[in-house]
């Protein structure tokens, strides 16, 4: 019988999808959450997931990140299964995180706080014997994507002290430090100005290149000027995905979210 899975095995010149889920599925008791999903995103995608407050959109997140364990379903990444796998491990394995609350550390300089997110991913472990400041490559690693997230002249800098705006770039260069191929991003424009948000905007752009994208986000004009494609979801299902364009012009999607907007 013909599979019609959506992560189907694919042949070995087509590379697995960076993430993909199968009936994927969440209850809190006797309450749905997530309603069996289907959903495959491929390595390089800037992916959008819109929708109502209450709609699911962050424990679809805490699942995919492993915060949360799914009650039914299959989560992969990388062709790799990680449902129910811990954060820590997940994270490993290519998948980095941001927070709708930002989550940095605020005592530590900016560049402490990056260069502590690049030691674990170049294979440094503590070592009392070990001066970090001797690490050149830490160092430039560190360097390079404060350069790339816009704070190489704030590196001295106590994060705390760091306006908002700086403190969520701070938060996405914690995310690519570990060198993720995936990054979840929980509505990194929130709280910003329209000009804070034009410059975040084009961090995001520019720190997805090459990697895949899944961004939650309520600021429409970003999500269509961004994203290849945008999902849909309501009361925990799937109502559609699509590109922007379709997306505007689905009359359902427009019914249960976008309102006027669309037009």
């Amino acid at each position: 019988m013909t599979s019609t899975s959506p992560i189907a095995a694919t042949s070995t010149s087509t590379p697995a999808p960076a993430i993909a889920l199968q009936d994927l599925e969440k209850s809190f008791g006797a309450i749905r959450i997530i309603c069996g999903i289907d959903l495959v995103i491929p390595a390089g995608e800037r992916h959008a997931v819109i929708g109502p407050n209450g709609a699911g959109k962050s424990t679809l997140f805490h699942l995919i990140s492993g915060h949360y364990r799914p009650t039914a379903g299959s989560i992969r990444l990388n062709g790799e299964e990680i449902a129910g796998m811990a954060p820590e491990k997940i994270n490993r394995r290519g998948l980095s995180r941001s927070f709708q609350i930002t989550n940095i550390f605020p005592q530590l300089s900016v560049w402490e706080n990056i260069r502590c997110a690049t030691l674990w991913s170049m294979g440094y472990r503590y070592a009392f014997w070990r001066n970090v400041e001797r690490l050149a490559d830490a160092r430039e690693k560190t360097e390079r994507i404060l350069s790339e997230i816009n704070l190489l002249h704030r590196w001295n800098v106590p994060a705390g002290e760091l306006a908002y705006a700086e403190q969520r770039a701070l938060e996405i260069g914690l995310a690519i430090a570990g060198d993720a191929s995936v990054l979840l991003l929980d509505e990194p424009m929130a709280g910003m100005s329209h000009a804070e948000t034009e410059r975040m905007v084009g961090l995001i752009r520019t720190v997805s290149e090459g990697r895949t994208l899944l961004m939650i986000e309520h600021d429409m004009s970003v999500i269509f000027g961004l994203a290849d494609k945008i999902s849909v979801l309501v009361y925990g299902e799937l109502l559609a995905s699509d590109t922007p364009e379709n997306i505007k012009s689905n009359a359902a999607v427009q019914q249960a979210y976008l309102g006027t907007e669309a037009a």
